[in-house]
């Protein structure tokens, strides 16, 4: 199929397939005419991609572990001995940008709320 009905069929726009491509992630057959030629197994390599962006990964990992993935019951398995760990090391680092990321909303709830009466203040916002 050509990249349009693979745009089609997925929900990703062709910019972003091209892009997939660059990054390693997709690896369409080339046409003697230059077209990209996708199989039918891409449309569900997409699936697996947009789900990794989803979780928080970044293209160059997800190149990584890409292979070492296969879909079981609408869920991914791992079916590579290291990938358990690299893994572990990519929650890990989302753990650790969350609680950075709290400090800092923390940090500025203390600011707003230093804020004298004079200064006008929008309703707080908790979370």
């Amino acid at each position: 199929m050509r990249i349009g009905e693979l745009a089609r069929r997925t929900g990703v726009h062709e910019r972003l397939l091209r892009y997939y491509e660059e990054q390693g992630l997709l690896h369409p057959d080339r046409l003697p005419s230059g077209y990209r030629e996708y199989r039918e197994a891409d449309v569900h390599t997409v699936g697996r991609i947009r789900a990794l962006l989803a979780a928080g990964l970044n293209t160059a990992t997800i190149a990584t572990i890409l292979p070492c993935l296969r879909e079981e019951a609408d869920r991914l398995v791992p079916t590579c001995p290291d990938l358990l760990r690299h893994l572990h090391a990519e929650r890990d680092r989302i753990t650790r940008a969350i609680e950075d990321l709290r400090t800092s909303r923390a940090a500025l709830t203390r600011v707003i709320d230093a804020a004298p009466a004079e200064v006008e203040r929008e309703p707080a916002r908790r979370a």
